[in-house]
Formats: C-alpha cells, structure tokens, sequence
C-alpha cells in the first residue's frame, strides 16, 4: 500500500501556475459543478477553498448557478491566472478572489451558505485544519462539499491513473498529477477525519476511481 509522501502545499511559481491552467481539466470540473448543485449548493453565494485559478467558479457561474463565488488561495500566481481567467470569462461582477490560508479563513463562523472546495486537501500536510475551518464558516443547514483526489493502492495503479488521465500531456504536467495521487488521502483517512469533527463518516464515499467526495449538511 502506497504511503503518502506530501507535496509543495502550494504551487506557486508561473510556471506551475500556467501549467496547472493548461491542464485539461473541463470535464472533472463540469462533473464537479453538477454534483455540487444537485447537493443542494444553488445558493445566494458560495466560498471555494483552493480556488487555484479560478476554474471552477467559472464553470459554476456558466452553469445554472444563480449566485456569487468567492474563490481564496494561498498562491500569489494560481490567484494572478485566476483573474485573467475570470477577467476573460466576463464574470468580475460574480467572482471575487482572495488570497488567504485557508487554515485562517476570512469569515464569521456559520456565514456561508455552501462551502466547496475540489483538490486542496492533498496539498496539506495536516489536512483537518482546513477541513474544521471550512466547517467553522459553514452556515447551519449549510452545504459542505469537498472532493480530491484518492491515493492509490499500489504504483501500478498509480502508474495508470497517470497515463489514463494525463497520457496526453506533457511530462512536468504528468509528474504533477503523480505527485498528487501520493500526497492524497484514502478514503478511509478522510473517514476518521470526519469523525474527528463529529460528522458521519459515511458522508465520505468513493466517487469515481481516482475521487472521494464529502458531502453533508451542517446541523442546524
């Protein structure tokens, strides 16, 4: 069984930035805003933790979605992308992004209707820290969605993953996605996680061959 070896917490340089960007990541993060939304997360306004450069806000606003996104990151150049991004798609008026951690996030408690989040959990090293303060911000009766990435069994299941689903990019971008199959937890972590906080842990499920998915309202 693979061990997790932890990765950059967060990628920051241009280049990781534009790669990352580059990367085709359309129909994960349409899968991503179709699941959220038939969660119940077609609020007034939503928090994305881990924006990185703003693709899912994006593709939540293109979407049904009636609301407003704030997108935070700890990255200085995923958020400098983000804004082009977001710049591009003509939405500035229904997203904003903040540069933050999202150890420390920049709400009141029990604030936001529907906290989401897709691929930062990987990132940290103590993942609990930013799951609890996501809780925190949660609203009561509010949605907490979270999803990323699971490690795999074993190298070879790694090594397929790889080629399934970054075969046709180019070697720093497929180094990159291996990277963060090993910092990923298994589903079973993010089990012992949710029980840590209180939360059935049966929220966790397995929902693809590479994704875990938390969902779960916060008691009102």
């Amino acid at each position: 069984m693979l061990e997790r070896v932890l990765e950059t917490e967060a990628m920051d340089t241009p280049t990781e930035a534009e790669s990352y960007n580059s990367m085709d990541h359309a129909e994960v993060n349409r899968i991503f805003v179709r699941d959220f939304l038939e969660a119940g997360g077609n609020v007034a306004y939503t928090v994305d933790v881990g924006t990185g450069t703003a693709l899912i806000p994006i593709e939540l606003c293109r979407s049904r979605f009636a609301g407003k996104v704030v997108g935070v990151d700890v990255a200085r150049h995923m958020l400098r992308v983000g804004r082009r991004n977001v710049e591009t798609a003509s939405l500035s008026e229904r997203i904003v992004l903040l540069q933050c951690d999202a150890r420390r996030l920049p709400f009141p408690d029990g604030s936001v209707p529907a906290v989401c989040s897709n691929s930062i959990v990987h990132h940290i090293p103590d993942p609990s820290e930013v799951l609890q303060e996501s809780w925190r911000i949660t609203a009561p009766g509010g949605l907490f969605f979270f999803r990323d990435l699971a490690r795999p069994n074993d190298e070879d299941e790694l090594a397929m993953l790889v080629q399934t689903y970054t075969g046709n990019e180019d070697a720093f971008q497929q180094k990159m996605f291996a990277d963060s199959l090993r910092a990923a937890l298994r589903v079973e972590e993010v089990r012992e996680l949710a029980a840590a906080m209180n939360v059935d842990p049966q929220t966790v499920t397995m929902t693809s061959d590479r994704h875990w998915t938390w969902s779960v309202r916060k008691p009102a």
